[in-house]
């Protein structure tokens, strides 16, 4: 079962507080703004910021 649509709904960042959204393979979520993935794990989002992954930018 996939993270519930309303926990989506109210989710922010715990760093800076902007909503977060699904990647697009549906494992974590990601805040736009300071571009860290938090991972899901057995359906449950890990909030922590001490364990998020800071997402790679891309080659343009």
């Amino acid at each position: 079962m996939p993270v519930n649509p309303r926990l989506l709904e109210i989710l922010v960042c715990p760093l800076c507080k902007v909503k977060v959204s699904l990647t697009p393979n549906g494992e974590g979520l990601r805040c736009a703004k300071c571009r860290r993935i938090y991972a899901i794990l057995n359906d449950i989002p890990n909030m922590l910021v001490e364990e998020a992954r800071r997402e790679e930018k891309k080659a343009p």
